[in-house]
Order: C-alpha cells, then sequence, then structure tokens
C-alpha cells in the first residue's frame, strides 16, 4: 500500500557516477552580417527595395528578416534575407548570399526574387521560396493561396523541382474570410 503525502523539498543523491547530459548541438557558427547593408550595396537589389530601406520602421527596426544556413555548400554558412514592407509586413524581396571562397571579404548574391509577397526560407537543407497569390478582389490580409517552389543547390546555381500550388479556403464565418488552405498539386 502506498502512503500519499507532501512531497520533500531536500533533492536526492543520485545514485552512482554523476555524468554530465551532453547540450544540444548549436546551430552553426556564423558570423552576423549588416543585411541592411548588404542589400543597399548589392546592385541585383531593385530600386523599390532599397527605397523600402532608407529608414527604419520604428526606433532602429528595419523590417528584415536573417536566416543563416547551409544550402549552398560553402565553408560559411549562406545568408537569406527577406525584406517585407512596413506597414503590413508583405514579403518585396528574397535573397540568398554565399560567402566568398578564397581570401576575399564580403558576400555574393546566388539568389534574387523580388515579386511581390515572396518569402524565402529553409526547408530540409533546401531553399523553398514561397509566394502567396491573390485573385482580384483579395485583401491583402486574405490570398487565395500560395506557390511554394523547392530548390537544389547544383552546379554554382539554384534549379527549381516539384513546386506545388494551395488553394486556400475562402470559407466565411461571422462574416470574416477564413483562411485554412487546402492543398493542390500544380
Amino acid at each position: 500500500m502506498r502512503s500519499e503525502g507532501s512531497a520533500s523539498s531536500t533533492p536526492v543523491p543520485p545514485k552512482g557516477p554523476v555524468r554530465s547530459t551532453p547540450s544540444p548541438a548549436s546551430t552553426p557558427k556564423h558570423k552576423k552580417v549588416d543585411a541592411v547593408q548588404l542589400l543597399k550595396d548589392d546592385p541585383k537589389v531593385g530600386a523599390f527595395v532599397k527605397k523600402s530601406l532608407g529608414k527604419p520602421c520604428a526606433a532602429d527596426e528595419y523590417p528584415v528578416e536573417v536566416t543563416y544556413a547551409s544550402l549552398t555548400g560553402s565553408t560559411s554558412p549562406d545568408v537569406i534575407v527577406n525584406v517585407m514592407t512596413c506597414a503590413d509586413s508583405v514579403g518585396i524581396g528574397s535573397y540568398v548570399y554565399r560567402k566568398h571562397s578564397g581570401t576575399k571579404l564580403g558576400y555574393d548574391n546566388v539568389y534574387t526574387n523580388e515579386q511581390p509577397s515572396v518569402s524565402a526560407a529553409v526547408n530540409k537543407g533546401e531553399l523553398e521560396v514561397s509566394r502567396q497569390t491573390y485573385e482580384r478582389d483579395d485583401k491583402v490580409c486574405c490570398p487565395s493561396g500560395e506557390d511554394v517552389t523547392p530548390l537544389r543547390w547544383k552546379d554554382g546555381r539554384f534549379i527549381e523541382h516539384d513546386g506545388y500550388h494551395t488553394d486556400y479556403s475562402k470559407t466565411t464565418v461571422d462574416g470574416a474570410t477564413s483562411g485554412d488552405g487546402t492543398g493542390s498539386e500544380g
């Protein structure tokens, strides 16, 4: 029979030798880049995106998201940069930069996409670019669907493969449009 009662606050010493638990693997070591300056100095970045980086959205915060990941097989992590609008955070540009090889300092732009509502991310070690799609009467908040394009690094460039499209549901709940997605291969 088990006796119930309050738990003791005194720690019980472990039996046997104490072993330290290994900590989870850390992300690849990277040196943070000044993404805003990188974009401003890049001749491949369009005038509209550069203009949107003319001043921060608030205080010293620019509408830029930076991810470091190994996409191109370089010894240094690649830099994925997404630029959004300040007002509604809609993607206006996605870029991938690869560290120069050898003794040069800096980065090479190896991918640029400036289609409206674009966003780049890493999925299973590959670049994945998504772009929300809108029908004529859609509001910015409520796209009709999304195109997703996975890209693999091959022969010094990104190659598109197995893209797909998702149509979002347009059901109405209490007068508001729902954005639940139902997928369709395309």
